[in-house]
């Protein structure tokens, strides 16, 4: 029987469990109650309440301008919906970067005010101090490495992070960085599948993957993608399980046609 079946309630410790069993973690971005019911309900381990919200929630170009206040928003409708699933909260670009005392504020701040169970933080050696000072104050914390959305205007590009060595050993030295620290698992995004499955395999903490290949712990995406609700977005590593996009589209046509030609509502659809 599955580790997840099991339980009434994913903590951070059921997901450790996973790994050492070989059972796969299942990761979906949610962002409002409505959306995160659903997701808690089709039995999805981790919801991650992800700073893709700024994209696919607000239509910013990057991750980079939602605030620590707007991911509180957020997160605490997703956790008012979440009976099972763990909810891991993005700490937003510049709530914790080059600040380990303001890091550790935003983090409280997410626990408290939205009631969420662990922070996500995207970086390697460079943010070690925040994750230590944040850990240091009981708060559970997933790293973020490989394509990290914050730093695109360092990298400039979304293509495939750690192509080439040099890049590819800081990688491999932070998941371990992370793993010493005391995080309980780490997204690896947009990096080579045969990276990912050394890294996988060389960490005692799960991995969890976005663009990372079939060899990680788990696997992530954000759900907009998934359900084909956002129209053109289609990289390699997306399986589009839905496409919600014309459905609703249609749906919503029909209703304009109905009421335009007074249809709708009819005399049964009235008191």
């Amino acid at each position: 029987m599955s580790v997840n079946k099991e339980i009434k309630r994913i903590t951070t410790n059921t997901i450790q469990e996973m790994k050492v069993r070989g059972e796969k973690i299942t990761m979906l971005t949610a962002y409002d109650y409505s959306m995160a019911t659903i997701v808690d309900d089709a039995g999805t381990d981790i919801i991650l309440v992800g700073d893709s919200a700024s994209n696919v929630m607000a239509g910013h170009e990057t991750t980079l301008p939602i605030t620590l206040d707007q991911m509180i928003y957020h997160a605490s409708s997703v956790v008012r919906a979440a009976k099972r699933a763990l909810v891991v909260v993005d700490l937003p670009f510049g709530s914790y970067q080059g600040n380990s005392k303001e890091a550790l504020n935003s983090a409280i701040r997410i626990m408290k005010e939205a009631g969420a169970h662990a922070v996500k933080i995207e970086g390697g050696v460079e943010i070690a101090e925040s994750v230590s000072r944040i850990l240091t104050a009981g708060i559970p914390v997933m790293g973020h490495l490989g394509l990290t959305p914050q730093s695109i205007y360092k990298f400039g590009t979304y293509t495939v992070r750690a192509k080439h060595e040099a890049e590819a050993q800081k990688l491999r030295e932070d998941a371990l960085k992370l793993q010493e620290l005391g995080c309980f698992g780490v997204v690896l995004e947009k990096i080579p599948a045969k990276l990912a499955k050394e890294v996988s395999e060389s960490l005692q903490i799960p991995t969890i993957g976005i663009g990372a290949g079939q060899h990680c712990d788990g696997q992530v995406l954000v759900i907009h993608d998934m359900l084909g609700i956002n129209k053109g977005f289609k990289p390699r590593f997306l399986r589009q399980y839905a496409n919600l996009y014309d459905i609703m589209h249609d749906a919503i046509k029909n209703y304009n046609t109905d009421v335009k030609g007074n249809d709708f509502p009819s005399e049964k659809e009235q008191y």
